[in-house]
């Protein structure tokens, strides 16, 4: 986001950077620590969620958890299914690690998306992104149990990315999929997109599938590395202190989603995300991204890194202030 940090994690970190910086006594058992405890505290008041601490483990940040969890759990050649459009770095980790990707297509339908759920044999792991970046869809109940569904009987992981639950903009509601289908669940989440807290590098996995927390119990211990004090301070700062912060960002993104509908050309085609600060615009051809940077000099993601359903679409993170997106789209009004 191009907005301030929350005082509350500001004065977490100063109050931390002017105390002990010597190893914090959570380390020996990080599942009983501040960050599994404020991550449960969480998902209880926020979601009705009763998650069990003890089944927290963390790391930097979700696509390392991601890698953790696929190099453990599968090998190259098992398949991954995925809503595509998708988040271009899970596409980039699954190519890498030769995990076939088996897309689950969302297409428009009226102001919001829809999917239909392909044949999943061969597939390992459901990789969800709920609410789904780039799309800013918030997955419906009916639709959570559907999947849930194909995952008994497809006898699959699932890894649910929830990394943007605390961004969903009201009517809208947040479902956990941990409270649908818990023993098949590993949930990643963390406070870096909510609280703007990208470079602190901390994040959580809850492993609810008992086989998978004994496949990473069987893990050398901090091969993968481990949650930083700073981190972890910033995170539980964000997570038991910010919410007031937090109630103020949604309301200029709020604000800030409907005024693009309000300015955008309508030749571009939009639909108001649910949740996020990702507005996924159609200029009805690829290559728009180069087009609008070099004419309007405006940097957006390129749609085509997306995959599947993606490449004549463009990516506006609005998570700025109202001028500045003014701007934005003034400038994307005179181009291309």
């Amino acid at each position: 986001m191009d907005l301030p940090t929350a005082p509350e994690v500001v004065r977490a970190l100063r109050r931390r950077a002017e105390g002990d910086l010597g190893y914090p006594t959570w380390l020996v058992s990080p599942q009983c620590g501040p960050l599994a405890e404020a991550f449960a505290e969480r998902m209880a008041t926020r979601y009705g969620w009763e998650a069990d601490p003890q089944h927290v483990r963390s790391y930097t940040d979700l696509n390392q958890a991601l890698q953790v969890l696929l190099h453990v759990w599968t090998r190259p050649g098992d398949g991954v299914a995925v809503h595509t459009p998708a988040y271009h770095p899970f596409l980039g980790t699954l190519a890498t690690m030769e995990r076939p990707l088996h897309a689950i297509q969302m297409r428009p339908e009226g102001d919001s998306w829809r999917f239909e759920v392909p044949d999943l044999s061969g597939c390992r792991v459901l990789l969800l992104v709920n609410p789904h970046n780039p799309t800013g869809r918030v997955f419906s109940r009916e639709e959570l149990e559907g999947l849930a569904e194909h995952a008994e009987r497809h006898d699959l992981l699932v890894i649910s990315d929830e990394i943007h639950a605390d961004l969903v903009y009201d009517p809208y509601e947040h479902i956990p999929f941990a409270t649908i289908l818990p023993d098949r669940t590993v949930t990643l989440t963390s406070a870096t997109k909510a609280f703007n807290l990208g470079g602190i590098r901390c994040s959580v996995a809850h492993v609810g599938s008992p086989e998978m927390r004994k496949a990473l119990d069987g893990q050398p211990p901090f091969v993968y590395g481990s949650a930083n004090l700073f981190g972890v301070e910033a995170t539980v700062a964000a997570w038991r202190h910010g919410d007031a912060w937090l109630r103020e960002t949604l309301a200029l993104l709020d604000r800030n989603r409907r005024t693009i509908a309000e300015r955008l050309p309508g030749a571009v085609g939009y639909r108001v995300p649910e949740a996020t600060y990702l507005a996924w615009l159609d200029y009805g051809r690829p290559g728009m991204a180069e087009v609008l940077e070099r004419e309007a000099k405006v940097l957006l993601n390129d749609g085509a890194l997306f995959g599947p359903g993606g490449d004549t679409h463009v990516r506006l993170n609005f998570a700025t202030t109202e001028p500045i997106l003014t701007e934005i789209l003034n400038r994307l009004a005179q181009a291309g």
